[in-house]
């Protein structure tokens, strides 16, 4: 089995997207007003509108509901970008903070109030966990 996107269902798709290429510098791909992908690395972003909910069933994704998941973009220099972004992107949660298991992240919310979390690995055994 391989993991290959995540999708976030929104009321505002072009605003979404635009958060995200701002945010990776990765340009969506469109398939519909409804439906875009960002490709990034070993996984997908999909960003789809509210119309989409019903193919799956009535009722089995609401926007901005998410209180529980963190979508986690590694990044080569979490401080760089944040600087990047300041002015850029609302919503920073905190500024980059070096974490117990070493990585150093910078949390934010995107328009959805969904939880990002950029990172960088940066004690030596993050480092090898992520090939750095």
């Amino acid at each position: 089995m391989d993991f290959v996107s995540i999708r976030v269902i929104t009321e505002d798709v072009a605003r979404l997207v635009g958060f995200y290429e701002r945010v990776t510098g990765a340009s969506a791909a469109w398939s519909t007003e409804d439906f875009a992908e960002l490709a990034l690395g070993s996984a997908t972003l999909a960003i789809a509108g509210i119309r989409t909910v019903p193919l799956f069933g009535p009722g089995t994704a609401q926007a901005r509901a998410n209180r529980s998941s963190i979508v986690e973009f590694l990044v080569d220099d979490v401080d760089a970008l944040h600087a990047a972004l300041d002015g850029q992107v609302d919503g920073f949660v905190n500024a980059p903070t070096t974490m117990p298991w070493g990585n150093r992240s910078l949390l934010l919310r995107d328009p959805d109030g969904n939880l990002v979390n950029l990172f960088t690995p940066v004690t030596p055994a993050a480092r090898a966990k992520f090939g750095r």
